[in-house]
């Protein structure tokens, strides 16, 4: 024992050195982010440029060194050369640029995490430093070439796993946390798997997709930093409560750059709020509604039954349907989008109408002249309402709007579609919008593009602002008496414009529909409809994706039942596949059970075995009140929780139906006080929760109270079944599914 807390004293001591560097850094980071931020908003352009970007810098590398605190330091090598090497979150150097520590991602880290007795790769010993906070608390040796062993090492207490079985074990925070220091080397081959073409990620539940991913996004962006950093990487989850609970997880790993958003989010200034059956959503997110949706723009572009006279400064000028539609055919033929497209359109029209015009005048028209016709033309109210019938300028919202409440422009538009999938889809105009429709809008922007009059009236908004801008500005060099023509109201509103923060990457990528990324990472894939991977692959154009899901696991109505019929279609067989098997989650016993009901079900299980064995995972009530059963067990499984630290996590996994229920009569027994306010921002923010299945997919709880599970859905109750790390205790009146074991009594 003496040996080993010798050796903890001198790990400790190791890790204080690398936390004096730590400490060093963030101070000489934020004095060179104050000593900019005294210059203030003046000098020229250029300056305030140059300030502004030394800002963004010191901030993103001070948020940096701020995230990596927990467990700077995790990992030892010592090397068969007599070298020893410290592993942690990021790359520290001391002043003299001599390593301290090296980032987990780089190539000199990758034996700590793939080495094996079978082949070290140079190692002798691989030691996991266990810490809280900045103290050292625990060593877990495995020795991996004992011919090389020296008389250092206490070869009785090696342990492994130790680290990774106790990580498995702690209690849940209610965030998602990284797994930097026990990355499996089943896991780090697909983490650090090349950037290039669409990697698949297929796992069961607990095999650590989501943390695979993150790991994956952050090794990407330390490996190919210069091909993606002015491009951004984009993450996407199956829900707002999902990526709250893994949103510190990359800036642990010293990231701060990505951008997340669910499928949903994709298109600014939607907000898909709205509900609607499965069946609706089935049919929206089907293929055929982006030719649905192309058919509806094409169908804005109309040829008039007949031609139309106008009176213009009294001549007559007539719209015919010859000149309609030969303008129309030179429109198309630019390949813009319809809005681009109409301005070719209108300037035709409008050039075809003045040749009218000067035609009907008996004289030559000058040149110059001629513009002047062509402009009285284009503000005649008779000759813009002739060409706007003939091609509409179009909003994605009106588009879209349009064809879901009028069912002749529907039936026009989806003649594939049959009576019932057309009446499914028809709805009253004014409903908010739903996640199903963001896809259909998305195509409608990609096909319509922007309307040159939404950049004039914007362009008209920039006036108005420079001139409020000026009038401010004259207001302050009144009030201050600083005239004289030492600053004009012109340069100190300047210096206005130009003081507010610089947008980082991410915040312009989230902001801009048509922002094209260098890397995409597709979390909850399997729940994508075909019209989502369009939306999804038309911000990749580099194919470069990592795609994570368990086909098992699908419940949206148009999600993935395979990922080649899904894939095959989109990236047509650009693809490769990997598959996690070992499920460090789940309890043994849960997972058993949660595989032979899926089974049952018909779900398309792979092959998983279990991490570890938790004695009494899994429980079963039968109850005659389901209710007073479930408050029972929920309240026992919250008293259980360590009290330590607030970790722990419960959730009381109900049927949709019966949530309301559940929750009213939790908040009426002594745990109500563990959940969560009405409302909440989060459920996960309080030790207990009540969650439907779907709202669970992709989080975790040390204890899962399932109730009722027979009136659950196959794929829902696998992911009920699967988020407990520690038990699963089953509420039932009698009748338990398909598969499920029996427990004898």
């Amino acid at each position: 024992m003496t040996g080993r807390q010798d050796q903890r004293l001198e790990e400790q001591a190791a890790v204080d050195v690398r936390y004096a560097r730590l400490d060093a850094l963030r101070a000489q980071t934020a004095a060179r982010l104050a000593q900019v931020r005294r210059v203030g908003p003046s000098g020229s352009p250029q300056n305030r440029s140059e300030r502004d970007a030394f800002a963004t810098l010191y901030e993103d590398r001070l948020a940096q060194l701020d995230a990596v605190e927990q467990r700077l330091t995790f990992g030892r090598l010592d090397l068969v050369d007599g070298a020893t090497r410290y592993v942690g979150r990021i790359g520290l150097t001391d002043d003299e640029h001599t390593s301290l520590l090296t980032d987990w991602r780089a190539p000199a880290a990758q034996a700590f995490y793939r080495a094996t007795a079978a082949q070290p790769d140079g190692v002798v010993r691989r030691r996991h430093l266990v810490t809280r906070g900045r103290t050292v608390t625990g060593l877990e040796d495995e020795v991996l070439d004992l011919a090389s062993l020296d008389d250092r090492t206490d070869a009785t207490t090696l342990s492994g796993e130790g680290a990774l079985l106790a990580a498995l074990a702690a209690g849940r925070t209610g965030r998602m946390g990284d797994i930097v220091a026990t990355i499996q080397a089943e896991q780090d081959a697909i983490i650090r798997s090349p950037l290039a073409g669409a990697l698949v990620v297929q796992g069961g539940p607990g095999t650590g997709k989501t943390a695979v991913a993150l790991h994956r996004a952050a090794y990407l962006l330390y490996a190919h930093r210069r091909t993606l950093e002015r491009s951004g990487v984009l993450l996407l989850g199956p829900s707002r409560t999902f990526l709250r609970y893994i949103d510190q997880v990359l800036p642990s790993l010293g990231e701060t750059g990505v951008v997340t958003a669910t499928v949903a989010e994709l298109v600014p200034g939607i907000v898909a709020d709205g509900t609607e059956p499965d069946a609706v959503a089935e049919v929206k997110g089907r293929a055929m509604m982006a030719d649905i949706v192309a058919r509806a723009v094409r169908q804005r572009q109309r040829v008039p039954a007949e031609p139309r006279e106008i009176s213009v400064d009294g001549r007559v000028v007539t719209v015919l349907p010859n000149d309609v539609s030969e303008a129309m055919a030179k429109a198309r033929r630019s390949a813009k989008p319809h809005n681009l497209a109409r301005v070719v359109f209108v300037r035709e029209m409008l050039a075809r109408l003045a040749t009218q015009y000067v035609a009907g005048l008996g004289y030559p028209v000058p040149a110059e002249d001629r513009a002047d016709i062509v402009e009285e033309l284009r503000t005649t109210r008779e000759v813009r309402i002739a060409l706007n019938l003939a091609w509409m300028p179009l909003t994605p919202q009106r588009l879209v709007e349009d064809l879901l409440t009028r069912p002749v422009r529907l039936a026009a538009a989806a003649p594939q579609l049959s009576a019932r999938d057309r009446a499914l889809l028809t709805r009253t105009a004014g409903e908010p919008w739903t996640p199903a429709d963001v896809p259909l809008l998305d195509e409608a922007a990609e096909l319509l593009g922007e309307d040159d009059q939404a950049e004039r009236v914007q362009a008209a908004q920039d006036v108005r602002r420079r001139a409020d801008e000026l009038d401010y500005a004259r207001t302050v060099l009144s009030s201050s008496g600083a005239g004289g023509g030492l600053v004009s109201a012109e340069v100190l509103a300047e210096r206005f414009a130009g003081s507010g923060s610089s947008l980082t990457t991410a915040e312009r990528a989230a902001a801009d529909r048509s922002w094209t990324y260098g890397h995409v990472v597709v979390d909850e894939a399997q729940e994508l409809s075909a019209m989502e991977w369009r939306m999804v692959l038309r911000r990749c154009p580099t194919r470069s994706l990592t795609v994570v899901g368990d086909v098992a696991q699908t419940s949206a109505p148009g999600g993935v039942r395979h990922w080649a019929t899904a894939l095959d279609r989109v990236l047509r067989g650009s693809w490769r596949l990997s598959e996690l098997t070992v499920n460090y989650r789940t309890p043994a016993a849960v997972a058993q059970a949660a595989g032979q009901v899926a089974v049952a079900a018909g779900l398309p299980v792979g092959p998983l075995t279990s991490a570890r064995e938790v004695p009494g995972a899994l429980g079963v009530l039968t109850t005659e009140d389901l209710v007073a059963g479930t408050v029972a067990a929920a309240t026992a499984a919250v008293a259980g929780l360590p009290a330590q630290d607030g970790a722990g996590r419960v959730a009381v996994i109900v049927p949709p139906a019966r949530h309301a229920e559940v929750e009213a009569a939790l908040r009426d027994s002594s745990a109500g006080d563990q959940l969560g306010a009405p409302g909440s921002r989060s459920p996960l923010d309080a030790r207990l929760a009540v969650l439907a299945p779907r709202s669970a997919k992709g989080l975790e709880f040390d204890v899962v109270v399932l109730v009722e599970p027979c009136e659950m859905a196959g794929a829902d109750l696998y992911v009920a079944m699967t988020r407990p790390t520690q038990s699963l205790r089953v509420v039932t009146t009698g009748v338990l599914p398909a598969g499920f074991p029996d427990l004898g009594g």
